[in-house]
């Protein structure tokens, strides 16, 4: 079985489009600044790929939730769906939810004694004005929750619950997230450089993706789905487990009916941390090293930072836009492959291709592990 990609929308630090998100990647247009959400004297890394919205106001609360709110909105006109009179169900995958409005809350509720109201916390409620808008769901699996979301949604058109189903990923930078990471990594870095000898660690993002998934049939306009694999190996909080990785990507072409050798490109997960890359650098060259020629492999997170629960939704979209306009966009800042990264195909400037199916990867905390697999769409 395979569902049909027939709107998309996003923003993120490098573009408020998936068009433009793609032209920046292109030009090699990094979002990377100095850190404006808090106090950056207080962390060691003083720079994050934000979403410049606030204005001189200082941070601003339900940020999250607007984004969300403007891309499935966007996503539903640019599906042909904006008039429609049917309600859908909404999936929404991320990390933190709305966890920094509860943050500026809890700061200055001592000053305005104002109560917080926790039905603003839900997405369903803001959601709740959008005529299209059905039943919300939020699944909160880490960095690879937006994948797990679309490959729920695919399981409920299968199932015959909905023919078709809005699936997002939403987040923002949270004091508390943005400390712990600065604090548990061994080093400080300036910019998230994936694959590199030089990395340093992964540096926080922002964004909001949409995408509208329907039922073979009504037109992957933008991209065909052809399935997604999920597994939660439960094995270490931080640490991926190359095994468990190698099975979802194996269960992945396997619910897509593709082999490795089918592959076009891989959308990495391409964390910037040391133990990530290093793991999958050595599955994907377990998986597509001996196949000629080798797919094209290109990480994002080098110019819109590690974007949580959004992420893997992003990588999707940019490889639906790489795949219509035959490029593929580089690895920033990649200029010594790690060792185990050494035959692979990593992209480092934008390079002209005609991918037909791509992979994307989604690897979370906890070994929450997710791949997509996609194929080009019919305009």
């Amino acid at each position: 079985m395979s569902w049909d990609i027939t709107g998309m929308a996003a923003v993120a630090s490098i573009g408020t489009t998936p068009e433009e998100i793609f032209d920046a990647l292109c030009l090699r247009r990094s979002g990377i600044g100095p850190l404006r959400a808090f106090d950056a004297a207080k962390y060691r890394t003083r720079h994050a790929y934000e979403i410049d919205d606030r204005g001189d106001g200082g941070d601003r609360p339900f940020r999250a939730t607007r984004w969300l709110h403007t891309v499935v909105e966007a996503a539903l006109a640019d599906a042909g769906m904006a008039a429609d009179t049917a309600r859908y169900p909404v999936m929404v995958g991320t990390t933190l939810r709305e966890h920094r409005s509860a943050e500026l809350w809890w700061r200055e509720a001592a000053v305005t004694a104002e109560p917080l109201d926790p039905d603003r916390l839900d997405f369903a409620a803001a959601l709740r004005d959008i005529p299209q808008v059905g039943e919300v769901h939020t699944i909160a699996c880490a960095c690879a929750a937006s994948l797990c979301a679309l490959g729920m949604a695919a399981d409920s058109i299968e199932l015959g619950l909905a023919d078709t189903v809005i699936v997002a990923g939403t987040d923002s930078l949270s004091e508390s997230a943005f400390g712990t990471i600065d604090r548990v990594q061994t080093r400080t870095p300036d910019a998230l450089r994936p694959f590199d000898t030089g990395r340093a660690g992964m540096i926080m993002g922002e964004s909001a993706v949409a995408v509208v998934l329907r039922r073979a049939g009504a037109g992957g306009r933008h991209a065909r789905l052809r399935g997604v694999g999920m597994n939660c190996d439960a094995l270490h909080a931080t640490a991926p487990d190359p095994l468990r990785i190698r099975d979802v990507i194996a269960d992945a072409h396997q619910r897509a009916c593709v082999d490795a050798a089918d592959i076009d490109l891989v959308m990495l997960h391409g964390s910037g941390t040391q133990l990530n890359d290093a793991v999958e650098a050595s599955v994907l060259t377990d998986v597509f090293g001996a196949i000629t020629p080798a797919p094209a492999m290109t990480a994002i997170k080098s110019m819109t930072g590690h974007t949580l629960g959004g992420s893997g939704l992003l990588s999707l979209i940019v490889a639906a836009v790489a795949m219509r306009r035959g490029t593929v966009p580089p690895i920033l800042g990649l200029t010594d492959p790690i060792a185990e990264a050494a035959t692979l195909n990593l992209i480092r400037d934008a390079a002209p291709a005609n991918p037909v199916i791509a992979q994307i990867d989604a690897f979370g905390f906890g070994g929450i592990n997710a791949v997509a697999v996609i194929e080009k769409g019919t305009p």
